[in-house]
């Protein structure tokens, strides 16, 4: 015999959620002592078990209810409707997974700028390379380590972005 406390810890319940599953019937009114103690038997213990093996797998308490007090072929379909259930959610998961990994693809590329894209872009804007040289020289002297980051940004191979700077700082002085 197995006060509400010893059985709730048992089955790694807490007594309260025990006291529930009483109170709306899923667990039998387990009978009193002489001190007013709740003491339940090992039939309690066993449809408890069942319970939350239930529970861990996702069937509300009304399904629960229905698999331990109909005959089991209750059991293989409410089981079989939950499988169904648990399918389309995954399957609304994997959508949501697919939608953010298209997300993050349109993301990315507009962080995708390369050293030809960024010469095209200040071409078109009017910039010869003198212009562009300038402009290096001034970013350097102002802000070498932004511009040391603005030059790895556009994948710019290390030894070419050394050189840049290398030039640049020639220049500023």
């Amino acid at each position: 015999m197995l006060t509400v406390s010893k059985l709730a810890r048992c089955c790694g319940l807490s007594r309260s959620t025990l006291l529930y599953y009483e109170s709306i019937g899923l667990v039998r009114r387990a009978p009193r002592s002489q001190g007013n103690y709740r003491f339940y038997s090992e039939k309690d213990v066993s449809r408890l078990r069942q319970i939350c093996a239930y529970r861990d797998a996702g069937l509300t308490l009304e399904d629960i209810r229905a698999v331990l007090d109909r005959p089991e072929s209750a059991a293989a379909s409410v089981l079989e409707r939950r499988m169904v259930e648990l399918n389309a959610e995954i399957e609304t998961l994997r959508a949501h997974q697919r939608a953010i990994a298209r997300l993050l693809q349109q993301e990315r590329r507009f962080e995708v700028m390369s050293k030809e894209k960024w010469v095209a872009i200040m071409e078109a804007a009017g910039f010869g390379e003198a212009d562009r040289h300038r402009w290096h020289a001034e970013f350097e002297r102002s802000a070498p380590e932004e511009h040391q980051e603005f030059l790895e940004f556009l994948h710019i191979p290390a030894t070419e972005v050394a050189a840049i700077r290398e030039w640049s700082r020639k220049q500023a002085k």
